[in-house]
């Protein structure tokens, strides 16, 4: 009879052990599910921010330029910063010459009506659309059409870059109502966030081109 609880202390004492065992067995797999599970959402994460990271790092770590001549030449003519042309180009194109899906041409992305305009304003009557794939006349005509932005908002490089993304009637309307309110338009007050993001892209480049390109656009000690 005195053995009788002895052996029932060993039974519980073997029964508290495999518990133990099997709580700690558990605690293992909970562990080691987490942790592949946090592999696996960091290689998801990394799977989708990758191709933005690296587009990032590509516009960071590149910036193009070609026809610097013609840039040079242009800005002379026309009373132009170099880096503000070859920003334009790099927002608008990045140097390779396309059409946009608003059927907009060329290194500037200049529509063929805006070039039928500039080119009965500059006397270019054997003009024809096909000329703006050009690259000489293609920066040409965007060049024209920057001084005469310019000139239109008295040398205002924001609203002269509004108006060449948003067009003038939007700038024009936009300038009316900050007036109405008292106010001078900003960069910030641009309503539509895509001509907003265009004319701040421009601007960057634009003090991009003119700290790594000053060379090559003719800005060494400008």
């Amino acid at each position: 009879m005195s053995s009788r609880p002895a052996q029932l202390r060993g039974t519980r004492q073997h029964a508290s052990a495999a518990a133990v065992r099997r709580r700690r067995a558990a605690a293992r797999r909970r562990r080691w599910f987490v942790g592949l599970l946090v592999v696996a959402l960091c290689a998801l994460g990394v799977k989708l921010v990758a191709p933005t990271f690296h587009t990032a790092v590509r516009d960071l770590g590149s910036l193009p330029l070609a026809h610097e001549q013609v840039i040079r030449r242009q800005a002379a003519q026309k009373r132009l910063d170099p880096a503000l042309i070859a920003g334009v180009i790099y927002a608008e194109s990045k140097f390779s010459d396309a059409q946009s899906s608003a059927g907009a041409l060329g290194l500037m992305q200049l529509l063929p009506s805006t070039a039928h305009f500039i080119a009965q304003r500059t006397g270019g009557s054997a003009f024809t659309t096909e000329d703006l794939s050009t690259p000489d006349v293609n920066i040409a005509y965007g060049s024209w059409y920057l001084r005469y932005l310019l000139d239109r908002y008295n040398e205002n490089e924001v609203l002269a870059l509004a108006a060449y993304n948003g067009g003038e009637t939007n700038v024009n309307k936009w300038i009316a109502q900050a007036r109405d309110n008292g106010t001078a338009f900003t960069l910030g007050d641009i309503p539509f966030p895509e001509t907003r993001a265009y004319v701040e892209k421009v601007m960057g480049a634009q003090h991009d081109y003119r700290r790594t390109h000053a060379k090559q656009l003719g800005l060494e000690g400008g």
